[in-house]
């Protein structure tokens, strides 16, 4: 199979489905090319499996041979010669992988210039700062980019030139300036490499593909991909196309369009353009970028043009494009096409608009747009804003990326990610943000510049990831660790509050509010629960519940469509400053009337917790799991009390306090007195919380509730464990009903969260109603990990080298763990067929592992009650996946 394809190339199917060998760019380019025809320059594309053969064991056999047949082909129909010193051909090489990675790979312009083709390239236009202009590009990225040398020393000449010259952009840098920077930037090259920046056009095609190919492995590009759960093995193709300039004259420019608003969802389109300029200045945010209004001023007949053309690549991908494109010498050419990203608000009123506009003879089905949204979409419109508008704004720019945020400010990507990882918020603040910034984006809370439009690389990471911006504050003026505004300065650590909604800036801490969801969400929503309670698809509907503790958490919960509680963790009653000196009173006793008189102390509490939840979620089930953690758990640690101890003496209770907790110690607690062996030791607990249950229940039907309860026995292991706590469980059930005639629905279950209760899940299920799976347990016991030791030191490592291909507590690990589940499905149900089954771990708001706990036919998941939207929509995304 080839490994190399020319954009005209005829494939038996249409390109845009061949991403996978193609990339996504080369599949665009292609469509556009072959498909579509419009006009796009030619070239070829270096397939993913050049890349990934590369990756296994160096340059592919025969690449060399067909790099050189598409570049003669280009050649030819360019009718121009790579490296000719009269006129030469000049390509561009860029990245192209299977998922959008903006910015995360590199590229190369101007490919094809050296000493001699630079003087070929002023004679053939007549324009030698055009050529100069060019060339020194070429020479800083290449250097940069393929040589690995440091890019500021080249920008510091740049700004240098531009000074002395007097000029304030690069643009207005005469001719000679222009050469005598190319000298420089050759003295850099051989300084850094000990090498003349090579002259061989061949030779640096073959660097600009390897450093592509190098990319994909940068640690920017693995960051991002971890972010996006993108498979490390894909690799990128790679683009090899002839140059058109944007930069020729004031008949030329560049730019970047959408066909919808990538920010708010208008049926309108917008974008970034520049005169006299190339790509990489209008998203760099190097220069103030224009509109595609003023675009119309400049050049009317192309607008009209590339209006058409946005329409056309809507109706063929019928979803919103982004584009990048160049306009030489009055000519326009389309270089990119893609489904673009967009904000959390634009996705939801793209995808309902475009199940209702026949009038353009096409439409989406509600199912397709379902699938258009993505978890990140629905917690972005979740995001907070500010709750009063009466704050002292200090500055304003653009609104890039919805939601408010408020930090310390730090200047650098690594002060950032530092400062995040000791527990602080952070604003990261950056004349502009490039892809070396990505890990300390990605831990800030939000994002502020002073430079840089709607499509600069933050704005564009930014919106990916939800994370509120402001870019293009151009008030702002930074120096070193502070900046200005004005008379204010702001230094590193100081606190600023950004709305990335906005655009404005604001010194010191604003009170945050929860964000107004837009309507567009109730609509979603309404079509997912449509689809996951209708009777006319294949599976079973998948019910979504939330993880709930108190009323007020309940309430949250049943107002964002949760159907229920799985998982009321009782523990968490326990902690609170009038709970927890009953709690170590229980602890302490030493009798069984002071253990009875501390325990009926705590069932008039739980009693009264379990009505505000009983009624917050009147006429849906509530599982509510009974003690689970160890009971040193509610202890003051040993070394508190022994530092303590050795400072000034303990007192009686300290003493006592001390005692018990070295009694209740333990080597491994995760392993220990938890969970249903608590019952077997203090019988009297356990009994305690049905009691308190059960009264709760009937005090709601008494005020005319239906309380629907289930009780959930934690860490069962054997048929003989279980059969034992449902006595336990029913004996106290008859005791709290006496002198009742209310009939109340309560069922008994119990949590498999160990790889034998999975195993052994057809004998427990004798004694059970229902089995709730915690994945989180489950997880850990069967890989080994201590999920609070592990995933800060060594997942990042297992992730970094492939020894795993996610983390496993974040998407369920479906050839171990999910088998796990599965098993115990077939077996639980084989023994009872009506079993109900759910997970309650963290799993049960992941979207994949959603779409796996459907398929193995979970009959709900549940999840914190924020994450309950999302939830919804992924349980209906993972019925219309499987049809």
């Amino acid at each position: 199979m080839p490994y190399v394809y020319a954009f005209d190339h005829r494939h038996k199917r249409p390109p845009m489905e061949m991403k996978d060998l193609l990339g996504g760019k080369g599949a665009n380019l292609a469509e556009m090319t072959s498909v579509l025809k419009l006009p796009v320059p030619p070239g070829f594309t270096i397939t993913t499996d050049a890349c990934r053969d590369h990756m296994r064991s160096g340059w592919p056999t025969g690449l060399t041979d067909e790099v050189a047949r598409h570049t003669g082909r280009l050649e030819k129909a360019m009718q121009r010669r790579l490296g000719d010193p009269s006129d030469p051909l000049l390509v561009s090489v860029r990245s192209g992988a299977k998922f959008s990675m903006p910015g995360m790979m590199d590229t190369v312009l101007n490919l094809g210039l050296n000493d001699r083709s630079v003087k070929g390239v002023a004679r053939a236009t007549g324009d030698e700062r055009f050529a100069y202009d060019s060339y020194r590009r070429f020479i800083a990225m290449y250097a940069r980019i393929v040589l690995g040398l440091d890019g500021q020393r080249f920008d510091d000449e740049l700004e240098r030139a531009k000074h002395n010259a007097r000029v304030a952009t690069d643009a207005e840098l005469p001719a000679e300036a222009l050469t005598d920077l190319c000298v420089l930037y050759k003295k850099l090259v051989k300084e850094g490499t000990g090498r003349a920046f090579p002259q061989d056009p061949q030779r640096q095609l073959r660097g600009a593909i390897e450093a592509v190919f190098r990319s994909w492995e940068s640690p920017r590009a693995r960051a991002y991909r971890e972010r996006e759960k993108i498979p490390h093995d894909l690799g990128t193709a790679v683009n090899v196309q002839a140059m058109v300039f944007g930069n020729r004259d004031d008949k030329s420019g560049t730019g970047v369009g959408f066909t919808r608003n990538a920010a708010t969802g208008e049926d309108k389109p917008y974008g970034d353009f520049l005169v006299n300029a190339q790509g990489e200045d209008v998203v760099a945010g190097i220069r103030t970028t224009e509109n595609l209004d003023d675009l119309g001023q400049h050049f009317p007949s192309i607008k009209d043009e590339l209006l058409g053309i946005f329409a056309r690549l809507e109706a063929h991908y019928r979803d919103m494009c982004d584009t990048e494109f160049t306009i030489e010498q009055g000519k326009l050419w389309m270089l990119q096409t893609r489904v673009g990203k967009r904000t959390g608000r634009a996705a939801l009123r793209m995808a309902v608009d475009m199940t209702n506009q026949r009038r353009r003879g096409w439409k989406i089905s509600r199912d397709e747009a379902l699938l258009r949204i993505t978890e990140d979409h629905v917690e972005q419109v979740l995001h907070p804003r500010f709750a009063s508008n009466d704050v002292q704004v200090v500055a304003t720019g653009l609104a890039a990326s919805p939601g408010a945020a408020v930090g310390q400010v730090h200047f650098t990507a690594d002060a950032a990610a530092e400062a995040a990882a000791a527990g602080t918020k952070v604003i990261l603040v950056r004349t502009e943000t490039s892809p070396e910034d990505v890990h300390g984006m990605q831990a800030s809370e939000g994002i502020l510049t002073a430079r840089g439009g709607l499509v600069s690389h933050a704005a564009v990471v930014a919106r990916g990831w939800g994370i509120p911006a402001v870019v293009g504050a151009d008030a702002i003026t930074i120096s070193g660790r502070s900046f200005t505004v004005g008379d204010v300065t702001v230094g590193e650590g100081d606190v600023i509050s950004i709305d990335g909604t906005t655009g404005q800036v604001v010194l010191g801490e604003v009170e945050l509010a929860a964000s107004e969801a837009p309507p567009e969400l109730d609509t979603i929503l309404g079509w997912a629960d449509s689809i996951r309670r209708g009777k006319n698809r294949r599976r079973a509907r998948l019910g979504v519940r939330a993880n709930a503790d108190t009323g007020a958490d309940a309430a949250k919960a049943r107002s964002l469509g949760a159907e229920g509680i799985g998982l009321c963790r009782t523990e968490h009653m326990f902690f609170g400053d009038d709970r927890l000196p009953v709690v170590r009173e229980m602890i302490l006793a030493d009798t069984p009337d002071a253990e009875a008189a501390a325990l009926e102390k705590l069932l008039a509490v739980q009693r009264a917790d379990f009505v505000e939840v009983l009624e917050a979620m009147d006429g849906l089930p509530v599982t509510v799991r009974l003690l689970d953690p160890p009971l040193h758990e509610f202890l003051p640690r040993i070394d508190e009390l022994l530092v303590r101890q050795a400072d000034g003496g303990l007192g009686q209770d300290e003493t006592a306090l001390l005692a018990a907790a070295r009694s209740w110690h333990e080597q491994n607690p995760m392993l220990g007195t938890r969970g249903v062996r608590l019952g077997v030791l203090k019988p009297g607990l356990y009994a305690m919380q049905v009691r308190a249950l059960v009264e709760a229940a009937l005090q709601r039907a008494k005020d005319g509730g239906k309380p629907v309860v289930e009780i959930m026995i934690p860490l069962t292991v054997t048929r003989e464990e279980m059969a034992e706590a449902r006595r336990w469980v029913t004996e106290a059930i008859a005791q709290a009903m006496k002198g009742s005639r209310r009939k109340l629905d309560i069922t008994v279950g119990t949590m498999i969260e160990t790889p034998r209760a999975a195993l052994r899940a057809d004998e427990i299920a004798e004694a059970a109603d229902f089995f709730s799976f915690g994945t989180n347990d489950l997880t850990q016991m069967a890989f080994g990990f201590s999920r609070d030791d592990v995933e800060a030191r060594l997942m990042p490592a297992y992730l970094e080298r492939g020894l795993l291909r996610r983390n496993p507590f974040e998407t369920v690990d479906v050839d171990g763990v999910g088998e796990l589940v599965a098993m115990a499905v077939e077996r639980g149900r084989k023994t009872a067929r009506g079993l109900k089954m759910g997970v309650c771990g963290e799993h049960g708001g992941d979207p994949e592992s959603i779409a796996f706990f459907q398929r193995v036919g979970l009959d709900y998941v549940s999840c914190s009650p924020f994450r309950v939207p999302v939830a919804r929509l992924a349980a209906a995304q993972a019925i219309v996946a499987d049809g």
